[in-house]
């Protein structure tokens, strides 16, 4: 992080939801995915970013909404940098939620956004008190409120996409090489491995898996580690322990790679989330 840039987060124990502002200036963050739904809004400057193979640019009182999954970055163009503030939500809380809210939701489905940035205040409104009501340890029926309010706003703005076991639009040696890296995260991988699982040389597969997500097959392999690594420091693991368990060579390593797509130490995420002291 650069020494104008910050971020302040707190996790929601009831609910799970981590609220995080945060001000960048130039680099922000690598491609990165999350296993969480991402809604935030920008408050000042140009939150520049890479996802669903589009550059977008967000200016202050735009909305951007992400899905479990979706590869980003983060860039700030312009003097000055920018500042958000933004929602982790929990996929099964959000689809909890909402089949509790709308009892017409279809079956086999999951939420999905229909756009990656909106313009509207009144969305902006709704994510703001809800920040606010969990940032601030309002009284719990406060916070429900809020949470309320923002996903019947929401509404509005998602689709129920059918949950497929396999995206029919990928081809099918970068789908077997994914499934076989999330069998197989923790261990020490070679591309060799992936070839011999797929059926095709490792040239290819890397060629295949990189059209299809975005990312090399070891850039993919390490965000799956951090996504489960975020999981298990905000439930109060240790760093070194986290790093032994999921494969990075040591704890230096795994938080390199944290720092670069979250911008902030595990040391400082788990404290942050889980309230324990650093060791």
């Amino acid at each position: 992080m650069g020494t104008a840039d910050w971020i302040d987060l707190k996790k929601d124990a009831e609910t799970g939801i981590e609220t995080i502002r945060a001000h960048f200036e130039g680099h922000a963050y690598d491609p990165h995915f999350h296993d969480s739904y991402l809604i935030g809004f920008t408050e000042q400057g140009v939150q520049q970013f890479h996802c669903r193979w589009t550059l977008h640019s967000s200016t202050p009182g735009q909305v951007f909404l992400l899905e479990p999954g979706e590869l980003h970055d983060g860039h700030a163009p312009t003097p000055g940098g920018f500042t958000y503030s933004m929602l982790y939500l929990d996929p099964h809380w959000i689809e909890r939620e909402l089949r509790a809210l709308f009892e017409d939701a279809p079956n086999q489905c999951q939420p999905a956004f229909a756009k990656t940035l909106e313009s509207e205040p009144a969305l902006v409104t709704v994510i703001a008190d809800a920040f606010q009501a969990l940032q601030s340890q309002d009284l719990r029926i406060v916070r429900q409120a809020a949470l309320d309010a923002l996903l019947g706003k929401l509404a509005r703005h998602l689709a129920w996409r059918p949950r497929l076991t396999a995206d029919p639009r990928l081809p099918t040696v970068a789908l077997r090489a994914r499934d076989y890296l999330h069998a197989h995260m923790d261990q020490d991988l070679g591309l060799d491995d992936l070839a011999r699982a797929t059926g095709v040389d490792r040239f290819r597969l890397s060629r295949a898996f990189k059209a299809a997500f975005g990312l090399a097959p070891h850039a993919y392999l390490v965000q799956l580690r951090l996504a489960k690594a975020r999981r298990l420091l905000a439930a109060g693991q240790p760093p070194a322990l986290v790093a032994m368990s999921l494969g990075f060579a040591d704890q230096s390593h795994m938080g390199r790679w944290f720092r670069r797509a979250y911008g902030l130490t595990p040391a400082h995420y788990r404290r942050r989330c889980s309230n324990l002291p650093d060791r």
